[in-house]
């Protein structure tokens, strides 16, 4: 959804804070040693030469083969940003690439970018033209390898797919997991236009990373950097037989610091990062959609999502610390549907079963799992959980008994709780029934385990308002609402109107609007029945009590007994007092 996309954004840009590491000190430099600051081997308006070489080979040496030369542009201005066709100091060049036949089955191909001072050569067997104080070099694979996964579905009663049969025949020969060369027909060559006075063993990270330092003069190279930011992952396509040609459009431009910063932030990726590879893939789509988002949507409506998307994350937040707060200190189960928390638990196992089923984004699944602890944690609260160590399970492992609080047991609210869910089944079941006869007939699954878990995770995502009418059903009952926690389904309810205002203007799924307008509905209700039931001081709260202060009343009242009792002595007693 877009609300998503915007959060993705946010998350995106304060983790690359998170992303940074210590410098990499220099191990030559001896400890307590001064450190000097260096300089810039190319000064500001340097002339140069640039030669672009594509290869086979990682490390490049093949100088005299004219075919490996992709590019070659004389004269270049080291920090110039007002010549080129657009007078912006950047020059592109597009040219088609044959195909080695290595290449077509999953072999790689190199770039190797050469800056020469203007005059010399980058191969360094050339005497009298080679330098290096005078050559900048750089390598980069231009191919990506990308994992493609083929789930196997097929219609649990038939045993039919829809699935392309070439895909299928590519699944059993290669395995579900498939690790394919893909293509980008962009890149972008960035010479960063910087003078720092950078210390070697002192260049903060991510930088430290691409500033290089001569060994023997102790000054640095210009920075070059391959620049595939806006390349979007949809944009990728395999490399196969049927191919004879990549194109490739190749940019150079200039790099002011700050934006090279930016760049290598959000490229950077820390080394203490402990998650599989295949949750890179997910976050470069997650990023693909912030990309999207950066390029396609109007200046102000992205500011507003921004905005209105940090309010939704303290929203969440308040949301969150006010369900906690309420819970923990809650005496009274009185008012409170007890079922459905219970039900809640249930609903979030599904959920996190089936993501985990689907292989979601790892970030999703460390919060839906964060989610189903504190649904947990809310059955310590609203039931007595024990440990029978008399009848343990298989003689070993004692039995958890679960027992109704006497606060819920005593009060009317069971009564009203067991008679809503009782109504609620009427509807609720035959609702499931039809729901897991139509996905069992026109939805493909990659098993029995698979159908159970998207049958009900798709059930509870239609109809999962439900299990909110029973709360109504009590409160109907009791002509009362002060025992609900108002001030988390405040902050949820304005965040489900916040919701309303994206899903109506962004292009979204029909049922992921029909999703927001039965929350609406739901807390309207609520609203409602705020507004007809109305305050009674001597009515129990949400705490466990009640607006009157019992303590006066009972010294008040002990005083008047004390005063009735005097009033009533004899004449004889009064006197003697």
């Amino acid at each position: 959804s877009w609300m998503d996309k915007s959060l993705i954004f946010i998350i995106w840009a304060i983790s690359s804070w998170f992303r940074r590491g210590p410098s990499t000190p220099d191990p030559n430099t001896p400890a307590g040693a001064p450190r000097v600051p260096s300089r810039n081997l190319f000064p500001k308006n340097t002339l140069m030469d640039l030669y672009v070489y594509v290869s086979q080979e990682e490390v490049f040496s093949d100088f005299n083969n004219t075919e490996t030369l992709f590019w070659f542009h004389r004269d270049l201005v080291y920090g110039d940003w007002n010549t080129g066709e657009g007078e912006d100091g950047c020059y592109q060049h597009d040219k088609e690439l044959d195909i080695p036949e290595s290449v077509q089955h999953n072999g790689s191909l190199y770039i190797h970018i050469y800056f020469t001072k203007s005059g010399f050569h980058p191969d360094p067997k050339r005497k009298g033209q080679y330098r290096r104080l005078s050559t900048v070099h750089s390598t980069r694979m231009l191919n990506k390898f990308k994992r493609r996964k083929f789930l196997k579905t097929k219609n649990l009663l038939t045993g039919e797919t829809e699935a392309d049969p070439e895909m299928i025949k590519r699944a059993e020969s290669h395995g579900p997991v498939e690790i394919i060369s893909h293509w980008h027909p962009n890149l972008t060559i960035n010479m960063v236009d910087d003078h720092t006075a950078w210390v070697k063993g002192s260049v903060p990270p991510p930088l430290d990373q691409y500033v290089k330092f001569d060994a023997v003069s102790g000054d640095y190279y210009p920075i070059v950097y391959f620049n595939d930011y806006w390349n979007l992952q949809k944009d990728y396509y395999p490399i196969n037989d049927t191919l004879t040609k990549l194109p490739l459009r190749l940019t150079y431009c200039p790099l002011s610091l700050w934006r090279w910063q930016l760049y290598a932030a959000q490229n950077a990726r820390s080394p203490w990062n402990f998650l599989p590879e295949d949750t890179y893939e997910q976050s470069d789509e997650d990023q693909d959609s912030v990309k999207v988002a950066l390029l396609e949507t109007n200046p102000y409506l992205l500011g507003l999502t921004i905005i209105v998307s940090i309010v939704h994350s303290i929203f969440e937040f308040l949301a969150f610390k006010n369900d906690i707060q309420f819970w923990n200190s809650r005496q009274s189960l009185e008012g409170l549907s007890v079922r459905s928390i219970i039900f809640g638990v249930f609903q979030s196992l599904v959920v996190l079963l089936y993501i985990l089923d689907n292989e979601t984004n790892f970030v999703v699944q460390v919060s839906v799992f964060i989610g189903l602890l504190i649904d947990l944690w809310k059955i310590t609260k609203v039931m007595d959980v024990k440990f029978d160590r008399e009848n343990k399970i298989a003689g070993i492992i004692p039995r958890l008994v679960f027992s109704d609080k006497s606060t819920y047991v005593e009060s009317s609210t069971k009564i009203y709780d067991d008679m809503a869910f009782r109504y609620l089944s009427w509807l609720l079941y035959p609702l499931f029934g039809c729901y897991a006869i139509y996905s069992l007939l026109y939805v493909e699954h990659k098993g029995w385990y698979s159908w159970i878990l998207s049958m009900l995770y798709g059930f509870l995502l239609t109809f999962g308002f439900i299990t909110m009418t029973p709360q109504l059903f009590i409160n109907y009952k009791m002509k009362s609402v002060a025992h609900l926690p108002w001030r988390m389904l405040t902050y949820k309810a304005l965040n489900t109107f916040i919701d309303d205002l994206f899903a109506f203007v962004i292009k979204m799924p029909m049922m992921y609007r029909i999703g927001c307008l039965r929350d609406d509905v739901v807390f309207f209700i609520y609203l409602y029945q705020r507004w007809i039931y109305r305050v009674d001081p001597n009515r129990v709260n949400e705490y466990g009590t009640s607006g009157v202060d019992h303590s006066q009343n009972n010294t008040a009242d002990t005083a008047a007994a004390t005063t009735a009792a005097i009033t009533n002595k004899p004449e004889g007693e009064k006197k003697n007092d």
